[in-house]
This record gives structure tokens, C-alpha cells and sequence, in this order.
């Protein structure tokens, strides 16, 4: 994407992390006003990593309050883009600062209107509503709380001219308490400015590049490379909640599940806050009709058995698959006020041995899909109708499985997820990691603090058995050996009952990161990428780059990509690339490869794509990524007929027979 405007402006904002405001603008330009305005309205309110950050789930001593609807919003469309800050735009209505406009939440902002610069905007964006607390939460022994669900990239918000909360990267949450904050009769007014500038260290990263020929280009001229293939969306993607607890409070909690015949475990590990000394934690196990199956009082940390348990299986592999219950815990605050909490639990083992990945010691096979949040309008704002709409296709196609790429998806997602039986290799934004400059100390720490974020959202769900730290880096570099050594060993302190992967296309001789990961997860392009329009070549290679994997480490195997573009309704015979003919033949070779390894040490394989994507202009891309089995407006291509064909009959041979086929 390509923007016009000076050098000076740009230095200032791509270099303006919201982490770290004021060392920036001194770079290059010495100018400290933006900085001045931001730490004047700093309070001691910030999100900190030894939170908790529990979905927020009503109870009886819980409500939650959602503020989607239409914000009022305003690009920093001025020079040096940095207008907000000199003039603090959080103080006074957005409206009193200039033009605004009526922008959805969630949604990405970049194609709500007809306005190309606002669709390829770099630098930061501001949104501001205001609402009313209810007078009923005034003068109670309670917490509330601002909670995003995502933001892209930085964000920095306010809530009545006092700043709350900053957080550095996308896709994941954060919160503060606003107890002392909020407002009562009159009305609260939240301002939120976030910045979608990716540098050589955020995840994912990315570089400006500066076309300083005056002949060719406008002065100031840059292009904002991305490095990886989808496009960046951005703005407040994912919903805004306000939240309460009571003042003693639940504020996080781990459990982890095991299995001894017909007896299941529920080990659980609670942190209480809000209170000096030890309080009563009662622990109680509900099945799907809410009936008591066990209890246990404590202290907040104990292990539930449930005898005859029933097991959470993925889909297709039991007559009953995705059995949650339900774990609701109890918190015994001062003067008999309690908190109540109740958690989705599914029990459910995951070993890895040499060849088999096993779900409660069954051979599981990943039948399953590369996706992405992305659809027309709305960007990767989170959206109900197309989440129930994506569930029926992977479960009308027969998928088990799919992977997050490349980046942690949406809680509610993940719910479905875990309710319907999709197992989910849980990946983090990672994507494009391509320089020397990538697999720096400080790109390192940010990225350790990222695989964090993940964990402490996604350790209970039963759906996610393995964690993926990155997605094709540049995995040759001699850097890359001890990067990746202490990601995956810093996730697996994080959550030691999990594999750990990475994600690699780089030749088996050449890879520096392989040897950590629990699975070996495998991306190429046989007869796309090189060797194009050659299919003829995908068996040999395949089935060359498959062996030689599995002699250097003795692990099992996953294809998480393979795959070929296809314009919808393009139709050619003898196939050639991008017609539906050829996605179908590049298929079919595939296909008969896996069938070799099968029972041997593949475990699973993963087409690129689930649907059709949005990506940067390039010559390569007609609006996009064409590699999806579904459009974008999910209509199947003819290629969805043969995966179906496939999944369904792989599905029967391995689980109860099924008649979807």
C-alpha cells in the first residue's frame, strides 16, 4: 500500500509506539508536545501481565455490559499524524476537534467507507462514545471494569480525560479497573486512540520504505511493506465491555484434566484477590443438565473426580462429541457477599508420541483448514452471522480441526470451538519474522510477553492441543536457533500439558527451529510457487520433503499449508493455474501423497484456505488470496466438493460411521 505525506511525519509515527511515547519524538524531529499531552493525562491505572483475564461470564454476583453500536470516530489524518496528542483529543468531544464520522464497533474502520485513504491509513485512529453507568453499582463493595477484547496494533484509552489503559500488539485483550473513575447521573465519556504502524519488532512486524528519488516520487513518498500475506486490518475489532465483581473476586484460574479409565480429573488452581488472608472456595462440578457431580471446598487450589466420566472428544470421532461441564466456583468474601464464576470444561487428554498425535489415547488426524478472520465490510471485526455460518461449513465439510493463522482468533470463536468439537492448534501473530532485525532481543521480549498473553486466555479450553509460536520465519538464519529455543521453551513453562510447534517452510537442511517443536508443522506449494504449472512434480516432492522431515527429527508430521489459487467460475481443460481445475488437480496430488504417510507418521493435513482473504494489492493478487476452498462471501468453488468427499470418508474410517457423505 502506497501513502503520500513527509518523511519528518512518518518518523515521528511509525516510531510512536504507544508503549513508549516519548522517547520517540525526540528521534529525528525533537519535538516532545505529543509526549507532554500523553503523560499529563497518565494515571496509575494500567493492565498488568499478573492479571487474570477471565472471559466475562454473568453470575449472580457478575453483570456484564457490552458497547458496541456506533462510535464516533476520526482518523489523525494531519502531517504528522499526530494532532491528537498536541491537542488532546481525549479532553473534549471528539466532534469539537474537527470531522468525525459514525464508525461500527467491533469492526475494522478500512472498508466501512468509500475512502481509499481511510482503507490504507497508517498511523492512529480515534474512536470515542460515551454511556451511562447504572446508579445501582454506586456505593457497592465491587470492581468494575473496561475490558477490550482486541485492538489493532496499539491502544491507548481514556475515560472521562483519565487515561486508563495502554496495550502493545493485536488480536489479544486487556482491561482496567475503572472503580474510581466512573461517573453516576451523568454521562462517561471513553476515548480510545489506536495505531495500526507495524516496525521491525512488533508481531507481526513490518519496514517503511522510503522512495527518496525526486524524479519519481512526490517528497516523503513511502510504502508501508507488510510481511505477511494478508491485509492489516485495524481499529477496534473485537467488542468493548464494561464488567463487575464483587470487591473479593475470582481473578483467574487454571485447570488442567486427566484420565485413569472411567474416572476423569479436574485439577484447578484458583487466585483470589481483593482480600489480604485465605477465603473459602467451594468448587463444584455440573454436568450438561446442571446436576451436581462433585464438590470440593478449599482453599482455592484441589482436584474434582468424576467418576463414569464423560470424555470431550473432537468431532466426528464419538457419537457424543464436545461433552462439557460445567465448573462453578464460589468465592466467600467479607460480609457474606460472594463471587460466582462458572467455566466451560471439557476432560480430555493430548499426548504426542513419534508418529501419533493422541486425544484421550486415541489416534487423532487433523482434518482441517488454514483460516482467517476476514469478510466483506467488516473487515476482522468480529462478527456473530458469519461465525455460526463458518461452523456449519467446516462441519458440512467434514473438519475436524483448523489452525488460527496467523494470529489468536476471537473468544467467541473459541467457544464454539470448544462447544462443537473443533480441535484448534493455537497460534500467535508471529507472522513474517524474515530479517536479522526480527529475531532481536527486543522483538524476543515482546514476543515471550505475546505467547503469555496467549496462554493466560486459552489454557482452559479443551479444543486447543497444541500452541504455535510463529508462521514461516526465516527459520534458516543462524539467529533463529536460540529465538525460537526460548519462545518454545518459555511457552512450555507457561502450560507444560500442551505440545508446542512452529510453523516452517524452509528446507528440512536448512531449518534451525524444527528441533524444538513437539510436531513438525509443514507449509509449501509444490507446482505454485516454483515449478508452476507443473503438476506432475507434487508427488515426488511431497513424498521427498515428507520422508527427509521425518529422518532428521522423528516426529510427527502436520501439512499445515499446501494448496493453489482459484478464481471462482474460471474453468479450464487441460487445468492451468488459477482455475478451478487446477486448485482441484494440485489437490488430487496431494491427496496422494498423504495417503502414504497416513499410517505411518502424518497426522494430519491442513488446506490453504478455508475461504478466500483480503491481502495487500500486488500483480499476485486479484483482490486478495484466492486459495480458499469457499469465496469470500463463503460460496463453495468446486474444490469444496472434493475436500468434503475426502474429510467425510477419512471421518468414517476412523470414528463412528457417519451418513453425512
Amino acid at each position: 500500500m502506497k501513502i503520500r505525506f513527509n518523511r519528518r511525519m512518518f518518523t515521528m509515527m511509525l516510531l510512536f509506539s504507544a508503549l513508549n511515547v516519548a522517547a520517540v519524538l525526540v528521534m529525528r524531529t525533537g519535538f516532545h508536545a505529543a509526549a507532554h499531552g500523553v503523560e499529563a493525562s497518565r494515571s496509575a491505572l494500567t493492565s498488568s501481565d499478573s492479571e487474570g483475564m477471565l472471559f466475562p461470564r454473568e453470575s449472580e454476583s457478575r453483570e456484564v455490559r457490552e458497547l458496541g453500536g456506533m462510535w464516533k470516530f476520526r482518523a489523525d489524518m494531519s502531517s504528522n499524524r499526530n494532532a491528537g496528542f498536541e491537542q488532546q483529543w481525549w479532553t473534549k468531544p471528539l466532534e469539537q476537534t474537527g470531522p468525525v464520522i459514525d464508525m461500527p464497533v467491533p469492526a475494522s474502520y478500512n472498508d466501512i467507507t468509500q475512502d481509499r485513504q481511510l482503507r490504507d491509513f497508517v498511523g492512529w485512529a480515534w474512536y470515542q462514545r460515551s454511556f451511562y453507568a447504572p446508579t445501582s453499582w454506586k456505593n457497592v463493595k465491587q470492581r468494575t471494569v473496561l475490558r477490550f477484547e482486541s485492538a489493532h496494533y496499539n491502544t491507548i484509552a481514556w475515560l472521562n480525560s483519565k487515561e486508563i489503559v495502554r496495550h502493545d500488539g493485536g488480536h489479544l485483550p486487556f482491561e482496567a479497573d475503572v472503580s474510581s473513575i466512573l461517573s453516576y447521573k451523568v454521562p462517561n465519556v471513553l476515548t480510545v486512540a489506536v495505531n495500526n504502524t507495524l516496525t521491525p519488532h512488533t508481531i507481526p512486524p513490518g519496514t517503511i520504505q522510503y522512495m527518496d528519488d525526486p524524479d519519481r516520487y512526490p517528497p516523503g513518498y513511502f510504502v508501508q511493506n507488510l510481511q505477511m500475506d494478508f491485509f492489516n486490518y485495524a481499529g477496534i475489532q473485537r467488542p468493548v465491555k464494561l464488567y463487575t465483581t464483587p470487591s473479593v473476586y475470582l481473578d483467574d484460574i487454571t485447570i488442567s484434566t486427566d484420565v485413569q479409565g472411567t474416572t476423569g480429573y479436574v485439577n484447578f488452581d484458583c487466585v483470589i484477590k481483593g482480600n489480604s488472608s485465605a477465603v473459602p472456595v467451594t468448587v463444584e462440578l455440573l454436568d450438561k443438565t446442571e446436576e451436581l457431580v462433585a464438590r470440593v471446598k478449599s482453599s482455592g487450589k484441589g482436584q474434582v473426580k468424576v467418576n463414569d466420566v464423560k470424555l470431550w472428544w473432537p468431532f466426528t470421532m464419538s457419537s457424543d462429541p464436545a461433552y462439557l461441564y460445567t465448573l462453578k466456583v464460589t468465592v466467600m468474601g467479607s460480609a457474606g457477599q460472594s463471587d460466582v464464576y462458572r467455566l466451560p470444561v471439557g476432560i480430555r487428554t493430548v499426548k504426542v508420541t513419534s508418529t501419533q498425535f493422541l486425544i484421550n489415547s486415541k489416534p487423532f488426524y487433523f482434518r482441517g483448514f488454514g483460516r482467517h478472520e476476514d469478510s466483506d465490510i467488516r473487515g476482522k471485526g468480529l462478527d456473530y452471522p458469519l461465525i455460526a455460518k463458518d461452523f456449519n461449513l467446516i462441519k458440512w465439510v467434514g473438519a475436524n480441526s483448523f489452525r488460527t493463522s496467523h494470529y489468536p482468533y476471537a473468544e467467541e470463536i473459541m467457544d464454539m470451538c470448544d462447544q462443537q468439537g473443533i480441535v484448534v492448534i493455537d497460534e500467535c501473530p508471529a507472522v513474517g519474522l524474515k530479517t536479522k532485525e526480527n529475531f532481536s532481543n527486543k522483538t524476543l521480549a515482546h514476543h515471550k510477553d505475546v505467547m503469555t498473553e496467549l496462554v493466560r486466555r486459552d489454557k482452559n479450553r479443551p479444543s486447543v492441543v497444541m500452541w504455535s509460536v510463529a508462521n514461516e520465519p526465516a527459520s534458516q538464519l543462524p539467529e533463529a536457533e536460540y529465538y525460537f529455543k526460548t519462545v518454545i521453551q518459555h511457552t512450555k513453562q507457561a502450560d507444560s500439558t500442551r505440545p508446542v510447534t512452529l510453523v516452517i517452510n524452509k528446507a528440512f537442511n536448512r531449518d534451525k527451529g524444527g528441533q524444538f517443536a513437539d510436531v513438525v508443522c509443514l507449509n509449501n506449494y509444490y507446482s505454485w510457487y516454483h515449478d508452476m504449472g507443473h503438476l506432475e512434480v507434487i508427488k515426488y516432492q511431497a513424498k521427498y520433503n515428507l520422508e527427509q522431515w521425518y529422518l532428521k527429527h522423528h516426529k510427527p508430521i502436520i501439512q499445515t499449508e499446501y494448496g493453489a489459487d482459484a478464481v471462482a467460475g474460471l474453468h479450464m481443460d487441460p487445468p492451468m493455474m488459477f482455475s478451478e481445475e487446477y486448485q482441484q488437480e494440485v489437490m488430487t496430488n496431494y491427496f496422494s501423497v498423504f495417503d502414504q504417510f497416513r499410517q505411518q507418521y502424518l497426522i494430519g493435513e491442513m488446506i490453504w484456505n478455508f475461504a478466500d482473504f483480503m491481502t495487500a494489492q500486488s500483480t499476485t493478487r486479484v483482490a486478495g488470496n484466492k486459495k480458499g476452498i469457499f469465496t469470500r462471501q463463503r460460496q463453495p468453488k468446486t474444490a469444496a466438493f472434493l475436500l468434503r468427499d475426502r474429510y467425510w470418508r477419512l471421518a468414517n474410517q476412523t470414528g463412528p460411521r457417519n451418513t453425512e457423505l
